[in-house]
């Protein structure tokens, strides 16, 4: 075939594909107009938005759609998926229906603060009257805190008990709620000061979400369950799932989840700068999920110090722990350095066995992650 003949054959397909694209994104236009009503009409009666059986019931058919027509049904999840992701934001424009008419007033303490701006926004969306007290505003707190139905503690760890503290003139019925990542000081403090409604929540997400659909709010009960329901329920009509836990189940978690992965994660940086490593170099050598693993430990450093040495400075029972994480990693290290390979594998083959089905799982997850890793990489 010569090259005239082959462009003019490249150049009438790739016409095809743009007028194919082009349907595309009006189809995609008229979706998500149809998901914004879908959010309207959830809105009016406050129905969640996010809602788990009709989204994995719409991707079981299309992906067994995809399979029937001999695409990859990977790929179609993937499509779906983004685009689930977009029209949540369409429906979360809608604004949500206000749980409570009859809260007077929610006084959100830290308010401009990151994590304390994403409550204000939210409650205002619902149409609750919002105030918000910052550290300038404490002579005036009296006023603002007067009349208040909730009342939310959004200040650093380091500052939570001391705020507490001046918070013993609250309504009775006043909802009295932090939102640090430790639970029991802080109820312990609440339940204190205040006795009314208490509860400890702790949101697990950053101040980089836009809203709450698909994250989770871990709730810790304080006092009286029955009279701060609402605001639970307030929550998961923005799409947030609702973890109920005791507050000492919750810090021990933490010190796993939150504390030991924090601080193992700041000890490798420390170490890859302390061994003078080229950092270009080691993103330019990466398989997609060690370059996932520097993208974690860079993303940690792009942020406040303040923050973790916060979360990791708050309970001196996680020293403990971290020695433990130490002990075993030193007793991992002399199987190497002894080449005692065996009893390396015999301890992999617990912890698979520990891990169960989880693994299986976790595997499969991460295999999508570290797609979207890829096609995320900029050189």
């Amino acid at each position: 075939m010569d090259k005239e003949i082959f462009d003019k054959k490249l150049t009438s397909l790739r016409d095809e594909i743009d007028d194919i694209d082009s349907q595309l994104v009006n189809l995609l236009k008229k979706r998500r107009a149809v998901t914004t009503k879908v959010g309207e009409l959830k809105s009016e009666v406050g129905m969640p938005i996010y809602a788990p059986e009709r989204e994995e019931a719409l991707l079981s058919k299309r992906r067994q759609q995809a399979q029937d027509v001999g695409l990859n049904p990977d790929v179609i999840e993937d499509v779906l998926r983004r685009l689930m992701s977009d029209s949540y934001v369409s429906q979360d424009a809608s604004g949500y229906l206000c749980v409570n008419p009859h809260c007077k007033k929610v006084v959100v303490i830290g308010g401009k603060g990151q994590l304390g701006k994403i409550f204000v926004d939210l409650f205002e969306r619902s149409e609750y009257k919002v105030q918000i007290l910052e550290q300038e505003d404490w002579p005036n707190s009296k006023s603002i805190l007067d009349n208040a139905s909730v009342v939310i503690v959004a200040v650093p760890i380091r500052l939570t008990s001391m705020i507490i503290q001046h918070l013993n003139d609250l309504p009775e019925s006043c909802i009295l709620a932090d939102v640090t990542s430790v639970k029991e000081s802080p109820l312990y403090e609440m339940m204190k000061v205040h006795q009314g409604p208490v509860v400890g929540l702790h949101p697990m997400f950053g101040p980089d979400v836009t809203g709450l659909v698909k994250q989770t709010i871990i709730a810790c009960e304080g006092r009286n369950p029955d009279a701060y329901h609402w605001l639970l329920e307030q929550f998961e009509i923005w799409g947030a799932k609702i973890y109920n836990v005791d507050a000492a189940a919750h810090d021990q978690a933490m010190s796993m989840v939150q504390v030991m992965r924090h601080f193992s994660t700041i000890a490798y940086g420390y170490h890859l700068m302390t061994e003078g490593a080229d950092i270009a170099q080691l993103v330019e050598m990466s398989s997609p999920i060690y370059r996932l693993e520097l993208i974690m430990v860079g993303r940690l450093f792009a942020q406040s110090p303040v923050l973790y040495s916060d979360i990791i400075f708050s309970n001196t029972d996680n020293i403990a722990m971290m020695k433990r994480f130490a002990f075993r990693f030193l007793e991992l290290l002399e199987d190497v350095e002894m080449g005692d390979k065996d009893s390396f594998v015999e301890m992999f083959n617990h912890v698979s066995e520990w891990f169960g089905e989880y693994a299986g799982d976790f595997l499969a997850e991460s295999k999508s992650m570290l797609l979207k890793a890829n096609e995320l990489k900029r050189h």
